[in-house]
């Protein structure tokens, strides 16, 4: 996998699964990108991002087969992987490098 930036939605969601303890299933990724953005975040944009980023390389999955007793789906568990790891350390330090500096230009506007 060459280097690929992470796009804005794609970023968010692997900021909640971290926010999630490291794995987390569509559901309450949805719940935590509304309460934490105040935006409406529809569960099948999540799932779509979130296949999009396994075939990627970004995430590992895994199926929670007991859940189905319990709630009659089975649940997917989706991690980060030390790749998705590495473009978040490289995404963060460059928008903070981008950062520096601004909150005086905003402060002025």
């Amino acid at each position: 996998m060459g280097k690929t930036g992470l796009g804005a939605f794609e970023h968010r969601v692997l900021l909640a699964i971290l926010q999630q303890g490291g794995e987390a299933y569509s559901v309450p990724l949805v719940l935590e990108l509304e309460e934490r953005t105040d935006r409406e975040v529809s569960q099948s944009s999540v799932f779509i991002v979130l296949q999009r980023m396994e075939k990627k390389g970004l995430l590992s999955s895994r199926v929670d087969d007991s859940s189905k007793a319990r709630t009659g789906r089975v649940r997917r568990y989706f991690k980060l992987t030390p790749a998705a790891m590495k473009l978040l350390r490289e995404s963060r330090r460059d928008l903070m490098a981008l950062w520096e500096g601004i909150d005086t230009i905003l402060d002025e506007a």
